[in-house]
């Protein structure tokens, strides 16, 4: 059963899923909502605690379903609102939260508001949506899809204006200058809450509002907005959540949260949490560069917050690995080091796994995901990373990353009863990703997989609170090549030791504090020699990683 705890997401495990992607029920070749509903027991295996479900309802699918046609019910490929309802009871029941996608910033096209809308400048519906005789207002703001989008204002030809799009132009913005769209979306929010559900990852929240002469992100009348949908659940779905998806810098992140930027023991009154993106592009480059000096100063610059709020942190997702928040001479270079073929790039990104960017390397994944679990925040793990999946570059935009899951080495892979050739998508299929070498039967069948040192990790972090709440001190060393960091809270003081480089480190850290305690490693139930001056002499093998319980007798 959940617990009570009204702050269980500052120390919660999220697992990413993509119901169409996830099993099949019913042999259509798409997965469905009764079909992740057979796998709830996996995941309460695998440890996590919350789910977060991809978009789904009804969508042309333009935008693998952030593109909403129909707010009200469920894609008939994902099954009915009957069985989302099933889906959160049963995740309920074994203990799992539930949160899912709701797109504020904009519809489909296809949305019956926006069709409405295009009829004719009079329409009553017109002004649910940003209209304009010319395509020169809010020069300021940028555009985010630069591969496919040459403006963010697309011309209607049945009613003479431009509409206004900071997506695809299959994705007209909602106008939250409305008092009525802006009242109709808290009433779509709160139809989903009364299912029972544990919260909104709420996409694209820094582009509600457009205002000229600005960039038409982070406005204020954006803030007020999210306070307001923030007060709703505060005061009707107490221990719900709102995660906010906002590709910014953390410092522009700081008043997503709320609260007093000064003092963080004033509740936040705006989202519980919200991704922190900077850092994992910084964790790729640290890792193929073996230089930490990039993640230290993200981090030295990311900004308290207060304290009933968190961050999310996550290694993949089912975008691309952005690079927006990096220099362009960064971002070139992580062109070269992990997307030499062009077809892996997208937009200012990635669009790989994990396991491919990482070469495989169970060392470098492993280490990777030993900063994911001890860094400030909630990690999130993307499905099938769990697995080590791989992708496929061949598919559209950032379908090669959404591939079926992996379920058994059988034909169909576990995932559907189909013939694989109907899959919405085809599963990966190659020697060393492909559906006969990584699934997960034969991962739960090998105590030394991938699997298990995930699980190994998730527990872990479960069992030690100071990664959730602590708080987090780097440490610069005269070695780049280490990554070292204090997690503390007043009953508890831990350190996390990473060799980021693929030759042996010996890490000198400073620590004053601990003379003469014994540190203790809980990942490998292991003592190592005690501290008996205040610089601590630590060697470690090539991608080496430690969680040190620094615990004085």
């Amino acid at each position: 059963m959940l617990t009570k705890d009204p702050l269980w997401y500052k120390n919660a495990i999220f697992y990413e899923a993509h119901i169409r992607s996830f099993c099949d029920s019913n042999g259509d070749g798409k997965g469905d909502l009764p079909g992740l509903t057979s796998k709830l027991d996996y995941l309460q295996e695998l440890g996590v605690d919350c789910i977060w479900l991809l978009p789904m309802f009804p969508s042309p699918l333009k935008d693998d379903g952030y593109d909403i046609a129909d707010y009200d019910n469920i894609h008939p490929d994902y099954g009915t609102v009957e069985d989302f309802r099933t889906l959160v009871a049963e995740a309920h029941a074994r203990g799992l939260r539930v949160i899912t996608d709701l797109v504020l910033n904009h519809t489909s096209d296809e949305h019956p508001w926006f069709v409405e809308s295009r009829k004719s400048k009079d329409n009553p519906y017109r002004d649910y949506y940003v209209w304009s005789d010319t395509d020169q207002k809010y020069k300021e703001a940028r555009i985010i899809f630069v591969d496919t989008e040459a403006s963010n204002w697309t011309y209607d030809e049945p009613s003479g204006q431009y509409y206004w799009h900071r997506f695809y132009a299959s994705q007209p913005d909602l106008n939250y200058d409305n008092p009525v769209v802006a009242d109709k979306m808290i009433e779509i929010l709160k139809y989903w809450m009364d299912m029972g559900i544990d919260g909104f990852r709420a996409d694209a929240v820094p582009y509600l509002f457009e205002r000229e002469g600005a960039n038409c992100e982070n406005l204020p009348e954006t803030h007020a907005y999210l306070k307001r949908v923030r007060a709703v659940l505060d005061a009707d779905y107490p221990g719900t959540i709102l995660l906010g998806e906002a590709n910014q810098w953390p410092w522009d992140l700081r008043p997503y949260f709320g609260g007093d930027p000064d003092d963080s023991a004033v509740p936040g009154d705006e989202f519980h949490m919200a991704f922190h993106f900077p850092v994992m592009p910084r964790i790729f480059k640290a890792l193929k560069l073996g230089d930490s000096t990039d993640i230290l100063d993200i981090m030295d610059r990311t900004p308290s917050i207060p304290d009933n709020s968190q961050w999310c942190v996550f290694l993949r997702n089912h975008d691309e690995v952005t690079l927006e928040m990096v220099t362009e001479e960064d971002r070139q270079l992580m062109w070269q080091l992990y997307a030499p073929d062009k077809r892996m790039r997208l937009n200012l990104g990635i669009r790989r796994r994990l396991a491919p960017l990482l070469d495989n390397d169970r060392r470098k994944i492993a280490v990777a995901n030993a900063i994911l679990f001890s860094l400030p925040g909630a990690p999130i793990i993307y499905y099938g990373d769990e697995i080590g999946m791989g992708d496929n570059i061949q598919l559209f935009d950032r379908n090669g990353v959404r591939t079926p899951m992996q379920w058994t080495a059988e034909p169909g892979a576990g995932f559907s009863e189909a013939d694989p050739a109907d899959f919405w998508a085809p599963l990966i299929d190659d020697d060393i990703y492909g559906y006969r070498q990584v699934n997960v039967a034969a991962q739960m069948a090998d105590p030394n997989s991938l699997f298990y040192t995930m699980k190994h990790f998730i527990a872990t972090r479960k069992t030690h609170p100071i990664l959730g709440w602590g708080s987090c001190d780097f440490i610069r060393v005269a070695d780049k090549a280490i990554l070292t960091y204090l997690r503390r809270t007043n009953e508890a003081q831990m350190l996390i030791v990473c060799n980021l480089s693929d030759q042996p480190q010996t890490a000198t850290i400073p620590l004053p504090d601990f003379v003469g305690v014994t540190p203790y490693d809980v990942l490998s139930d292991t003592s190592l020699d005690s501290i008996v001056q205040t610089d601590y002499s630590l060697s470690l093998t090539p991608y080496q990683y430690h969680w040190l319980s620094l615990f004085r007798t």
